[in-house]
């Protein structure tokens, strides 16, 4: 049974899936008569991708059938629930059905539960959160080398603080570091990075560092650029929170007495133990209750901005509120 199911939030990385599944499976000459993609506009989508699929392929290669950002795997209606109840067991096996959100499966459905058993392959897209450094730097690394690029281990840990997790960002960047390097078998040096890579100046893990020490108008001045760079108010207030939400861990078994790095990763969700060092020294000169009154504040923010109230002096004020917090010894 070839059927996909593509789910997340990272949106590149799909449209990157996508492609290869398409180019795996259809004939360049026969493309025209033998892919359909069918927009979540159209009502009886599901329905009209499922005939599709049935439909014997024109000529050479397979046939592929994409439904674009459907809610068939959180809301499935009973006729279409049947409908795929009788096809997906019997698509022919040049036939490939492609299905696509961005929404978490609802693991209650049938209509979940049904793709998931039949898929062949049933995968989530997430956004690495932008505070896990361990994870952002394998992503670089990873795309090194899908696109042939040699980096040093300092060139990928400042590619990885420039782009986060924005994988396009990532990938158009590469590949300006791939034509600046041409044919050279050198890994690219970080000054090279720092020259060529934007936005590796400013972003909201500088950010949270600021806020850490207190220090008010450097944490302004980094706000203001990240708006600048059109950087998302919701993802800042994710990775502060993310952030703020590490310290307080460590803090909290730091001063319970726990001493095992492992131990302390594994409660902080932290891939890499030897951070842990690093951590209790960017804590250390802040108490657990500073910690503690600063998530409410963040988590006050990220409401405003979720229900579309907030300006950019919102966002400043509760960056100065931060900062004086942090300040009180």
């Amino acid at each position: 049974m070839p059927i996909y199911v593509y789910w997340g939030e990272d949106d590149f990385a799909i449209a990157k899936a996508v492609t290869t599944l398409r180019d795996r499976v259809l004939d360049p000459l026969w493309t025209s008569f033998n892919y359909t993609s069918f927009p979540p506009e159209d009502s009886d989508a599901a329905i009209q991708g499922l005939n599709q699929v049935m439909t014997p392929v024109f000529g050479a290669g397979g046939r592929l059938v994409w439904l674009m950002n459907t809610n068939l795997l959180q809301n499935c209606p009973e006729n279409v629930l049947a409908e795929l109840t009788r096809t997906l067991s019997v698509i022919p096996e040049n036939s490939f059905l492609l299905l696509t959100c961005r929404n978490k499966p609802d693991e209650r459905l049938k209509s979940t539960k049904l793709l998931k058993q039949s898929a062949t392959e049933f995968r989530e897209f997430p956004l690495i959160p932008p505070w896990k450094t361990e994870l952002l730097i394998q992503a670089v690394n990873q795309a090194a080398q899908t696109v042939g690029v040699k980096l040093t281990p300092k060139s990928a840990e400042l590619l990885a603080e420039a782009v986060g997790n924005d994988t396009r960002l990532l990938y158009n960047e590469m590949e300006k570091l791939r034509l600046y390097a041409e044919d050279s078998n050198r890994p690219i040096e970080e000054n090279t990075v720092t020259r060529l890579v934007r936005n590796t100046t400013h972003n909201s893990l500088q950010l949270a560092a600021a806020i850490r020490v207190g220090d008010t108008a450097k944490a302004l001045t980094i706000l203001a650029d990240l708006i600048n760079a059109a950087e998302p108010e919701l993802r800042i207030i994710a990775t502060l929170i993310g952030q703020f939400r590490t310290w307080l861990w460590v803090k909290l078994m730091v001063e319970s007495g726990e001493r095992n790095p492992q131990a302390i990763a594994q409660a902080a969700e932290i891939g890499n133990p030897k951070r842990i060092y690093f951590l209790q020294q960017e804590v250390q000169s802040l108490s657990l209750r500073q910690l503690i009154s600063c998530l409410p504040l963040l988590l006050e923010l990220e409401v405003t901005v979720k229900q579309g109230r907030a300006e950019i002096s919102i966002l400043q004020i509760k960056i100065i509120e931060l900062c004086q917090l942090c300040q009180r010894i």
